[in-house]
């Protein structure tokens, strides 16, 4: 029979054991947890350092590159950033993704995501607006371009056409926005059939492409409804993962309105409600940025403009002074005309030039923009469960 004394010896040894090996894991799992909550925490403030250092650089801008092709095209590259660093967060923490409430606040951002693609075809047909008016600017410069020869009433006869033409270009008409619409050119959808039918919607905006009633002003303020920000709740229930959703929705708002803004498109409307909490640290730069296009909007020079690009801008005031010189030109031109003609022709062509230069790659862009959102809320819906295609 075996003593109790080594017995009691050999239970309070077990036991001992047991108890120091619990206290071991659960040291191990507070500590990898720790670990996890530590390289989290990190993750999200690096993002949030990020978006706002992005849009510090864009709201600072010089009044000569503010909306700017180029400026435009910062910011397009900004957001395209903040989109891929966002997808990598929710890769990295697909397990939060589904759980309540993060997979409410990540199905409505996914839902204005699908809005913002129309935004997108539509500011690609708005550049195609702007190849068109490049087409009659480079009609002047072959009619008054040249300082080789004689300028002839012909030559301006030419010319004041198609500064005619461009101006009836310009009108920014309600009906005008749908003529590039039809031919269906929507960044998501394929030509063949079978493209078409395999693609199972993975490649599909909310339409194929902005119809007739279609409304920038409508749709930027639906993708603007509803956007608050994240209770202190939501924001612990998430372990922080609210706050960069919020972040993205505010980022894909503003960087929307201000395609709108600044290219031609179908109903613009730049009247929606924007306000985000200062304790964020790009809020002063986004809401800076914000009001300095709004200031620019209400200018008395750009109020009937139907783009505030920097660009559009210059063609307005260049053509309407050319105009102006020759339709009081007399013949044969004094040198004082003949050089303000040529000065004005180069101002155009300038512009022109910058239209020529820039048009391509700006519409590049905004078509990975859309590319981005779409794969963006592919792999998100496919965490939280929910097909990616949407029914017309």
């Amino acid at each position: 029979m075996p003593s109790t004394e080594n017995q009691g010896f050999s239970l309070s040894f077990s036991s001992f054991g047991r108890s120091i090996f619990g206290v071991g894991q659960e040291q191990v799992h507070s500590v990898e947890a720790s670990n996890e909550s530590d390289s989290c925490n990190l993750e999200l403030g690096s993002f949030q350092k990020r978006v706002t250092d992005r849009f510090q650089d864009l709201s600072v801008a010089s009044d000569e590159q503010f909306l700017s092709i180029d400026w435009i095209q910062k910011l397009l590259g900004a957001f395209i950033c903040c989109q891929e660093e966002f997808r990598a967060i929710l890769l990295n923490n697909k397990e939060q993704v589904t759980k309540p409430p993060l997979d409410r606040m990540i199905s409505e951002f996914f839902e204005r995501s699908v809005k913002a693609l129309d935004i997108c075809n539509a500011s690609r047909d708005g550049i195609e607006k702007i190849r068109t008016w490049q087409k009659h600017l480079e009609i002047v410069f072959c009619a008054l371009g040249s300082s080789k020869r004689a300028l002839t009433e012909g030559h301006f006869r030419r010319a004041r056409k198609a500064l005619m033409d461009l101006a009836l270009a310009m009108l920014d008409e309600k009906e005008s926005g749908s003529v590039f619409s039809q031919r269906n050119r929507s960044f998501g959808r394929h030509n063949s059939g079978k493209d078409h039918h395999s693609s199972s919607g993975h490649s599909r905006s909310h339409s194929w492409s902005v119809s007739r009633s279609w409304s920038a002003a409508k749709q930027l303020q639906s993708i603007a409804n509803n956007l608050v920000p994240p209770r202190a709740t939501e924001v612990a229930a998430t372990s922080g993962l609210a706050t960069p959703v919020y972040t993205m929705n505010c980022i894909l708002l503003i960087v929307l309105w201000t395609l709108v803004a600044a290219i031609p498109c179908q109903d613009r409307g730049l009247n929606i409600h924007f306000s985000v909490p200062r304790q964020l640290s790009w809020s002063t730069p986004v809401t800076s940025l914000h009001e300095r296009i709004t200031e620019e909007s209400k200018k008395r020079e750009r109020q009937n403009s139907n783009g505030l690009l920097k660009e559009i801008y210059q063609v307005e005031i260049s053509s309407r002074r050319l105009t102006d010189l020759i339709d009081s030109a007399q013949f044969p031109l004094a040198d004082d005309q003949k050089t303000e003609v040529e000065r004005n022709v180069m101002e155009l062509m300038r512009v022109c030039e910058a239209f020529r230069n820039g048009s391509d790659p700006l519409e590049r862009q905004v078509r990975e923009v859309f590319q981005k959102i779409m794969a963006c809320r592919t792999e998100g819906l496919d965490y939280l469960g929910t097909p990616s295609h949407t029914e017309q």
